[in-house]
Formats: structure tokens, sequence, C-alpha cells
């Protein structure tokens, strides 16, 4: 029979801190703890060097086929609240589009932008994103933006709105904003994160607009 690998875990946040050998000594420090984050990696020198760097950088990373879903819950953790959180609203009545943004900690509206005509939900998402990193990047802050739009948050990595919506009079001004939102991911570098808003560990998007 072959012998179980070692697991190492870090605590980053828990009752105290630190890189555990056994999962006993790792549980005493965050069960019953009030928002604990913690992830058990398969080194120790992985799980050294995680510590020393943010827990939202090693968060619900791993294939998902081999965590079970309360596992995934712990992995996950908690979201960072010294964060920007980003989401749209599309009226499928009129097409009109909007878009804002929500500093996590305070839950104060950074930006709210629109409505635009014959827009879609998936273009407010990623123009949220990108105007959430040009207004961080205008502050010289490097703090993550969180969206519940994987699709837009593709869009954001490939720096590129791949819509398939036509362009017509009515949204010429929407169309105008990808352009820019688009050169501007092409000619500027940005540190901060992009991460998942994880809606079903964590609750509704603080940004959503109460329209469902």
């Amino acid at each position: 029979m072959a012998q179980k690998k070692p697991k190492y875990y870090v605590v980053w946040q828990g009752r105290k801190p630190g890189v555990y050998d056994s999962w006993e000594e790792a549980k005493a420090q965050t069960d019953g703890f009030a928002k604990p984050l913690f992830k058990s990696f398969d080194s120790k020198p992985a799980a050294l060097k995680a510590y020393k760097e943010k827990p939202h950088l090693h968060m619900g990373q791993g294939p998902k086929s081999t965590v079970k879903q309360g596992k995934r819950d712990e992995l996950v953790g908690e979201p960072i609240l010294d964060s920007l959180v980003v989401d749209a609203a599309w009226n499928t009545a009129t097409g009109d589009m909007e878009y804002q943004g929500i500093y996590l900690a305070t839950r104060q509206r950074l930006f709210l932008k629109g409505p635009y005509f014959d827009g879609t939900n998936n273009i407010g998402e990623f123009l949220a994103i990108v105007h959430a990193l040009a207004l961080l990047h205008q502050k010289g802050s490097n703090i993550p933006v969180y969206s519940d739009s994987r699709t837009a948050i593709g869009w954001v990595k490939k720096k590129k709105a791949n819509t398939k919506l036509e362009e017509t009079a009515r949204n010429a001004e929407l169309f105008d904003l990808l352009d820019r939102a688009e050169t501007w991911l092409q000619t500027h570098r940005y540190a901060n994160p992009v991460l998942k808003w994880e809606t079903t560990v964590w609750g509704e998007n603080p940004a959503d607009f109460g329209r469902k």
C-alpha cells in the first residue's frame, strides 16, 4: 500500500497564523475562529512561500474535480475587505445597461455609469472591471477587483471584449467605451488581481443592483 504523502497547512488567519505539519495543529488554530483563512500544500517549501504571500493568490487554486464542496468552501475562505467589487445590470426589456463599483470594506460606491442603450450584461461587467482597474491605477492602488462574471474576467485577461453584439446608432457610445477599454488594457500594466466573487460561498455580490 502506497504511503500517504504528507500535507502542510498554511494558516493566514487563525488563533496563531503560521505553517503547520498536521491538520490537527492547523485545525486547532482555525476551528471555531471567526473568518479563518487557511489552505493545504503538498510540500513544506510551497507552504512557507505561500505563507509569506497574500492569501488571495492561492485561494481556489487546483483542480476543482478533486475538491469536495465542503472543503472547497474552506479553501475559498473570506473575501478580501480591502478590495473593489463591480457588477452590471442589464434590462432585458429595453436593453439598457449600467454598472457600478463598490469599496467592499465600507460598501461605499466609488462609481456608477450608465444607463447605456442597447448593451449586454457581459459588456457591462467587462467595462466595470476595466473602469475599476483604471481608477485604482490612477490612485496608485494595487487592491484586488472582484467580479462575479467569469466571461468578463476572461475578456479582461485577453484584453479583448469578445462580444457578438452589433453596433448601431443607439449603442455607438457603448462601442466607443469598449474601444477605449481595450486600448487601456493594451497600453497599461496593473498589479491588481482580478478575482471571481464566489457567490455560492459569500452570497450576493455587494455591487449587485438588486433587480433580479
